[in-house]
């Protein structure tokens, strides 16, 4: 299974979610995505990765890659070290109990309307989830963007040392040119134009 996590207002409709499932259809391995409408709550986030996860090995997928962006990118490093599986980080969230401090209230999402409230104990969950330090570093894979106006990708690339690093010189946080990327990402998570990679398992 394929697990992407999207980033903070952001829905299973984004940009590069879509493009990847869209992919991986083309490819006749759709049936190994998915993509949970993430709570607000980190705890609570972590929780529908973590079930996800669960199904899809109580129906037989042993073999996990996670992707996830901005603050979806921030809950793959945690997952991924908990896992010990491949995880590809597009623009990653390091620090988000701080990037999101301004954001405390009521706020918009992206897609579809609706709103989601940021309370101050979800700061204290994001500190629960931080990652230090990778281990097994060549399990990564970080796509990060100098002209990202959200987040440092020099902060990324810091936190991913030993890593698999592609840096885009210029885009910006969405990762506009993402067309351009998924199919070496999905090929680093072990999908092909054929399907399923073999030999690819973390």
């Amino acid at each position: 299974m394929l697990l992407y996590l999207h980033g903070f207002r952001s829905s299973p409709q984004s940009f590069k979610a879509r493009l990847v499932q869209e992919r991986m259809r083309e490819w006749g391995v759709g049936r190994y995505y998915a993509c949970p409408l993430l709570n607000v709550s980190p705890a609570q986030a972590i929780a529908q990765a973590e079930a996800a996860i669960s199904a899809a090995r109580a129906g037989g997928d042993q073999d996990i890659a996670i992707m996830g962006s901005s603050l979806g990118g921030f809950y793959a490093r945690w997952l991924g070290e908990r896992h010990g599986c491949r995880t590809v980080l597009l623009n990653p969230a390091i620090h988000p109990w701080t990037d999101l401090q301004q954001y405390i209230g009521e706020q918009p999402l992206w897609h579809g309307g609706g709103s989601v409230t940021v309370e101050p104990r979800h700061m204290q969950e994001l500190i629960d989830l931080r990652v230090d330090t990778i281990t097994r570093p060549e399990r990564y894979y970080l796509l990060a963007a100098t002209g990202d106006e959200v987040l440092d990708y020099r902060e990324m690339v810091a936190a991913c040392t030993g890593a698999h690093i592609r840096i885009i010189s210029g885009s910006d946080h969405g990762i506009s040119e993402f067309a351009d990327y998924v199919d070496d990402v999905l090929a680093f998570c072990g999908y092909g134009p054929g399907g399923v990679v073999p030999g690819r398992a973390a």
